[in-house]
């Protein structure tokens, strides 16, 4: 079933194309949560809670081409990840900016960090605190600018950009440090 079969089926409630809907895209959105959130379970709650908002909201989905299923989900997903942060004051609860030494702001070499398996790299993403990886993954994955940042988070653009530095700072340890381990 191609990807408007499977929304016009999902907008009919059909619950063949919910149960193909959810087998065929419950792993990527999973991980998408997971990035956000850093828990398995609380991924795996986000997951549930934002397919039954999906199934209720095919009405607002409209058609744009191949793709465009998967984007609308995915952009879905990160909603409902951000209203829980927000819900929970994730945020706020962000670990102390504590200075940083200077070469922690130095970036590892891409060649460095292209030896290092996704799922270690994933896994030092959902490591970092919430407000670091909150703002790296709207950066870097979602490809939002600070100001939207600033705007989705209620947070200054300054501080976007100072959350993303640090977030970056920290990833480059761990992966330094993986490096130094794994040579």
């Amino acid at each position: 079933m191609g990807e408007l079969e499977l929304a016009d089926g999902c907008r009919r409630g059909d619950n063949n194309a919910r149960r193909e809907l959810y087998e065929r895209y419950a792993g990527r959105m999973l991980a998408l949560c997971q990035r956000y959130v850093g828990s398995r379970e609380e991924a795996e709650d986000l997951l549930h809670d934002g397919f039954l908002k999906l199934y209720s909201s095919f009405d607002k989905f409209t058609w744009r081409g191949e793709g465009s299923l998967r984007a609308w989900m995915e952009r879905v997903m990160v909603n409902e990840a951000l209203q829980y942060l927000r819900r929970n004051d994730v945020l706020g609860q962000s670990a102390p900016l504590d200075a940083l030494p200077l070469e922690a702001y130095d970036a590892p070499e891409p060649e460095t960090v292209e030896q290092i398996p996704q799922q270690v790299l994933l896994k030092f993403i959902s490591e970092l605190p919430a407000g670091y990886r909150t703002v790296f993954n709207l950066y870097v994955f979602e490809g939002k600018s600070h100001k939207d940042i600033a705007q989705l988070l209620g947070i200054n653009e300054k501080s976007s950009a100072s959350q993303l530095a640090r977030g970056k700072a920290a990833l480059a340890a761990k992966v330094r440090e993986w490096v130094r381990k794994n040579e």
